[in-house]
């Protein structure tokens, strides 16, 4: 399983993969099978950004299993939402906010287990 964190400035969750820029969030999810993203918006001045990353998930058909937006921007993070939701296939679970604390435990837990 495959889980992607795209922030530019975050620290990067144990059990995720860290991607730093749109392209690089693109590129994964059109070449593996992605387990739970996790977007940020804002990828610096001048970037693309995670709407960009929403409008091409919706538009090539590119849903992980699970989405959560960790964007701090509330009006980005609605966009982001009404773009993944309004197309988003019926097993995908899309989540208007950041992955709770209890969740980011059990991945680093299961990341540790399965790299031992």
């Amino acid at each position: 399983m495959i889980h992607v964190y795209m922030d530019d400035v975050r620290r990067c969750p144990k059990g995720f993969t860290l991607v730093r820029s749109v392209d690089e969030c693109l590129e994964l999810l059109r070449v593996a099978e992605i387990d739970i993203l996790s977007l940020d918006h804002d990828m610096g001045p001048g970037e693309k950004t995670g709407t960009y990353v929403a409008t091409a998930i919706a538009a090539e058909g590119l849903y992980p299993r699970e989405i959560y937006l960790h964007t701090s921007s509330m009006y980005d993070k609605n966009k982001m939402y009404e773009i993944l939701h309004q197309n988003k296939p019926e097993h995908v679970v899309l989540h208007n906010g950041p992955i709770p604390f209890d969740r980011l435990d059990d991945i680093a837990i299961e990341a540790k287990r399965s790299h031992t």
